[in-house]
């Protein structure tokens, strides 16, 4: 037992800070101290990336005869998914505080998705697997209508509950199924279950529960929640949505397709190609007609995802690997391009419409050069960093046998590149007219420079990203 609390004591840490500080704020003034808690929040995700990076020469251990796993693999995905949660939180703190949304229950909600993303990643056991998706999805539909006096946001929670539960739906219908046939709920059993031919029944199972976890992805045809959800919640809890929920989501995909399902790679393949497809072109095409930005980055998430599925459906270890680093530098860009969309304002109100940055290069030329290399980096132009990340996935296709993917892939970042672009014709040669003002943040600012330069200076040698997401990948594959 004594080892088996060893194994899950950052997870343990994180949720008893978080109870705790739930009472001290429920019994003192409130929302007095949340600005407070969301920088104490966002330095305890820190040391915690940390504490596991520093970890990462432990090799494999699991916890509760097989339910928990910590791998390089899982701790791969938490040292991103803590850094990327604690990046938006100290990102939108000034932007909620003078909005009067910013209440003490937020970095506490945020803290608790975090751990059931930490669950998720380490799950070997379709009840750790639901748990901790749960737990993640429950805190996630009260952020997302945090700003309860505006019909946007609490539609837009309404509509991610409602369509959360039929996704959770699904998912329980194929655990169900596979315990059925399998005989088990565990990843290790399922596995030994499904080794030559596996039943139809356990097939179909594995296409349910992939079904709901499309859905976390927000992966075509499970993808309707994301634009209204994108759009309706404050903004950085949009910037919350598009980072960590995103790598724990598609870091567990690859834990069920690889752990539990590693026998039939064949028959999960073909799903995951297919998804990977729709998601690229319906999310490209999309955003084409999009004139909110924050819409915009929902049909981009969609697309990029479909770029990260490109590289799992590869089936080898190489395609995990791809994965990783893709989901890597995703991140990294979404933090500075929403730092850059949270400084968007005009008489201290927030605006999202993409004309409004007409001619923005004249009033504020380093914020838009920074914004340049990111959008660059999000369209996949070379050299920047987010071009190597398409680079991966496509060599991972073409490799796992997949070139029809690759080759489609290519055609829908070339449909993708347009709708950036346009951003920076508006930027450097749209219409004179009312600028949009200087944005207070000097966290916003720096966000951005700093995103912006790891996308220039990353092309070296990705800070040992690469490395490190070979050795996860070798963890998970074996």
């Amino acid at each position: 037992m004594q080892a088996d609390l060893n194994v899950i004591l950052p997870e343990i840490v994180i949720s008893v800070y978080a109870i705790a500080a739930l009472l001290f704020g429920a019994y003192t003034g409130k929302d007095k101290m949340a600005g407070m808690l969301v920088w104490l929040t966002a330095a305890l995700f820190a040391v915690m990336a940390l504490w596991i990076g520093a970890s990462s020469g432990g090799g494999t251990r699991t916890a509760f005869d097989g339910m928990f796993n910590d791998d390089g693999f899982a701790r791969f995905a938490k040292v991103t998914i803590l850094l990327s949660a604690g990046a938006v939180l100290v990102l939108g703190q000034e932007y909620m505080a003078r909005r009067d949304i910013l209440r003490f229950e937020y970095p506490l909600l945020v803290a608790l998705a975090v751990v059931g993303m930490m669950v998720m990643v380490s799950a070997g056991d379709l009840m750790a697997l639901y748990m901790g998706l749960e737990l993640q999805s429950l805190a996630l539909y009260v952020v997302a209508s945090l700003r309860r006096d505006s019909a946007k946001s609490t539609e837009a929670g309404l509509k991610y509950f409602v369509l959360g539960a039929l996704s959770s739906g699904l998912l329980l219908y194929g655990a169900s199924l596979t315990y059925g046939y399998a005989g088990t709920t565990l990843f290790s059993g399922i596995i030994d279950a499904a080794e030559g031919q596996a039943p139809i029944g356990l097939l179909l199972g594995l296409v349910f529960v992939l079904a709901g976890l499309a859905f976390k992805i927000s992966a075509v045809p499970f993808h309707m929640w994301t634009p209204d959800v994108y759009e309706g919640a404050p903004t950085p809890i949009t910037a919350f949505f598009a980072t960590a929920p995103k790598v724990a989501a598609m870091a567990l995909v690859a834990r069920v397709v690889h752990d539990a399902f590693g026998e039939v790679v064949g028959d999960w393949q073909q799903v995951l190609a297919v998804l990977s497809l729709l998601s690229m072109f319906l999310g490209g095409i999309a955003a084409i007609g999009q004139t909110d930005i924050k819409r915009l980055m929902a049909y981009s998430s969609i697309a990029h995802m479909g770029y990260a599925l490109m590289g799992l459906a590869a089936g080898t270890v190489f395609g995990v690997q791809a994965m990783l680093i893709y989901m890597a530098i995703y991140v990294t860009m979404n933090v500075g391009t929403f730092a850059f969309i949270l400084s968007m304002e005009r008489d201290g109100q927030p605006v999202t419409d993409i004309r409004a940055l007409n001619m923005y290069s004249k009033a504020q030329p380093g914020r838009a050069l920074a914004m340049l290399i990111l959008l660059f980096s999000l369209a996949g132009v070379p050299p920047l960093l987010g071009f190597f990340g398409k680079l991966y996935v496509l060599r991972a296709a073409y490799e796992g046998g997949l070139a029809w993917l690759a080759v489609a892939g290519v055609i829908a970042s070339v449909i993708g590149a347009f709708y950036y672009l346009r951003i920076v014709f508006y930027m450097y040669f749209g219409e004179e007219g009312e600028t949009l003002e200087t944005g207070r943040s000097p966290v916003q600012w720096a966000f951005l420079m700093a995103s912006a330069a790891v996308m220039l200076l990353g092309i070296v040698n990705m800070f040992g990203v690469e490395t490190m997401a070979q050795a996860a990948a070798a963890t998970l594959v074996n």
